[in-house]
């Protein structure tokens, strides 16, 4: 009995130990090629945001000063992942590219990029990945919410469920508050960024 005991616990520690080491072998294979994706899927994200631009150059990841800033501004639960301008083909600074992650979806995290150029001027929203509701959240990554954003130069948005009658109110989801609220908090963080980032904090 005793010996039984112990030759199962031999094996049971074996077939772990060979598992474990299959498992980062497997890791170790595709984790280059998910970054290499991910890279891809965020330079295509800018383009969207940023069709005139030539290239992107990296100012900067996370950055303490920054979250805490936004902090202070209101925006706890919003993230700027990654600053980058928007150069055009003489290498002339069109504005930024932001890549923003908001905590405040009904599904979870919600990450986009947003572009903003040099005079304050919204160029557009291209969502990286979103886990809100089939049919409702999920609505945020049409471009009937987000053309909302498009070409607007404002401080910050709001929204309403009566209609928008100005340029800084988007009209909300139907049935998804929460997901509107997400939304609309992430894009006001990024505008927070961009005076931020042009020095009018």
């Amino acid at each position: 009995m005793k010996n039984t005991i112990i030759k199962d616990t031999v094996i049971l520690t074996a077939i772990t130990l060979v598992a474990g080491l299959l498992l980062a072998f497997v890791q170790g294979i595709t984790a280059e090629p998910i970054a290499n994706q991910e890279s891809l899927a965020k330079e295509e994200a800018y383009k969207n945001v940023f069709a005139d631009a030539e290239s992107f150059t990296l100012v900067s990841g996370e950055d303490e000063a920054l979250e805490a800033h936004l902090t202070e501004q209101g925006y706890p639960a919003q993230t700027i992942n990654e600053v980058m301008q928007a150069l055009d083909s003489s290498g002339q600074p069109l504005g930024y590219a932001f890549t923003v992650t908001t905590s405040e979806g009904y599904g979870g995290d919600i990450q986009f990029t947003m572009g903003v150029r040099d005079d304050g001027t919204m160029n557009g929203i291209s969502i990286l990945s979103i886990g809100e509701t089939a049919g409702l959240g999920m609505n945020a990554d049409t471009e009937t919410f987000k053309g909302q954003f498009r070409d607007k130069n404002v401080e910050k948005f709001e929204y309403t469920k009566n209609g928008a009658t100005e340029d800084d109110m988007i009209n909300a989801i139907s049935g998804a508050t929460i997901t509107t609220n997400a939304m609309t908090n992430g894009v006001n963080a990024g505008l927070c960024a961009f005076q931020y980032q042009k020095g009018g904090n």
